[in-house]
């Protein structure tokens, strides 16, 4: 999700103005490709571990379109969206564009091509495409899917004296047992990065189904949303709670999600923390620490006995095409080639992606990536990707005040469903 080099102000802007925005046209244009060259921006291939990702997406494109170069420009991810922006506003840039699922690709499905007829062969061998819809209508073409599981530290669980193999299934339970292991080891509750406001956005998707009734959750997705139902404050108020009773490492606020507060449960500062399931973060990060045996998975804890706990994912990333673009096909054949099935197994194989095609065989990954794969049949869309990127906004900053201290859960709540209804 985060791209982990990030680059100097003058060469983002040396990129936006030259080969970021480049074509076939020359040197430092800044018009869409053309016969002869695409240009693909995203923050994934110029990290080393998508490095055999793209080469077999290029050898893959390469074989269709022999004569056609593909040049990827890296751009850094905290940024990533501000460069964009400045494209689409400008009207002219990549050809083919990496976006999140969601609200941000959502927001700008009008700078984008639909590409419902260039992908109908590929609908069967793929998930996750809802979480690129608008409309009716299909922008890109999931590489990944992404989820939110709550990873445990099973060494800490035994330590503790708690049986590593069964899990807390009710949040009472789960605070009782977080208790007994920092009074045993010293290590806290829950890894916690909520300083670009990311937290809040795991943290809803994480407990929303064992908070909420699934009427309520189904609702949610469909966009009727109810912010004063007193299950969907829970949610917040549990989020406050984790807070108020010292749950948290500490410094939430002042603490990077990527990757500082994956970094304390790697080090066994805390016992828990929601990660993800594709990308970083995620269960191939965690074993390598460790090691996969150590590395727990479990349903989100039960709040509400109406509740049906379920594994939130969508899919996760995916290649859209500009709208600007000269040939909108041959982008589209590109964007195919990034979710062939040969680049996507490297992806996985690399960079333990867990892969939009259900065809991969992840059986060789350990128990932590079988019970993430094992739960994708009975899960449910995350809640925070039906928001829209304003109103994810929104509720980081708000997050960060509930953390603190300085809002309530009643004021926030009703702040979020002000901008959730204005869209």
């Amino acid at each position: 999700m985060k791209q982990r080099t990030l680059w100097s102000a003058a060469l983002v802007v040396g990129l936006t103005l030259t080969a970021g925005c480049g074509s076939a046209s020359g040197p430092g244009s800044v018009n869409g490709g053309s016969g002869d060259k695409l240009v693909v921006w995203d923050w994934k291939s110029g990290d080393a571990k998508a490095a055999g990702y793209v080469e077999k997406a290029k050898a893959d494109f390469a074989k269709k379109h022999p004569g056609v170069n593909v040049e990827f420009v890296a751009q850094p991810f905290d940024q990533y969206y501000t460069l964009l922006g400045a494209a689409i506003q400008a009207g002219k840039g990549p050809d083919v564009v990496l976006f999140n699922g969601g609200g941000q690709i959502r927001d700008r499905a009008g700078a984008l091509a639909p590409l419902d007829t260039y992908v109908a062969d590929d609908r069967q061998r793929l998930a996750g495409w809802d979480a690129f819809t608008k409309d009716g209508k299909t922008y890109a073409a999931p590489v990944t899917l992404q989820g939110h599981p709550v990873y445990y530290n099973k060494e800490l669980y035994q330590k503790a004296g708690l049986d590593p193999d069964s899990p807390p299934r009710t949040w009472d339970d789960f605070v009782r047992n977080c208790g007994v292991i920092t009074q045993k080891t010293g290590a806290k509750c829950l890894a916690q990065g909520n300083k670009e406001g990311f937290g809040i956005q795991f943290f809803l998707s994480a407990t929303g189904s064992a908070v909420l009734t699934p009427q309520e959750y189904d609702d949610w997705i469909a966009g009727k949303r109810d912010w004063s139902s007193a299950n969907v404050k829970r949610v917040f108020e549990l989020w406050k709670q984790t807070a108020d009773s010292g749950l948290n490492t500490d410094g939430a606020n002042s603490t990077a999600m990527f990757n500082d507060a994956f970094a304390l449960f790697n080090s066994g500062k805390a016992a828990n923390v929601i990660g993800l399931m594709s990308d970083v973060g995620h269960w191939k990060d965690f074993a390598e620490f460790l090691t996969p045996e150590k590395l727990g998975v479990m349903r989100a804890p039960v709040v509400n006995p109406a509740a049906k706990p379920s594994l939130p994912f969508d899919g996760g990333i995916g290649y859209a095409v500009a709208k600007w673009t000269k040939d909108p096909k041959l982008a589209a054949d590109l964007v195919r080639s990034l979710t062939s099935a040969d680049a996507l197994k490297a992806f996985y194989a690399d960079g333990g992606a867990i892969a939009s095609d259900a065809t991969i065989d992840v059986s060789s990954g350990g128990p932590a990536v079988k019970a993430i794969v094992a739960e994708v049949k009975s899960g449910k869309p995350a809640l925070h990707v039906a928001l829209s990127s304003k109103t994810l906004d929104l509720m980081g900053r708000l997050s960060q005040q509930l953390l603190s201290g300085s809002a309530t859960v009643d004021d926030a709540v009703a702040q979020l469903a002000a901008s959730d209804k204005t869209g």
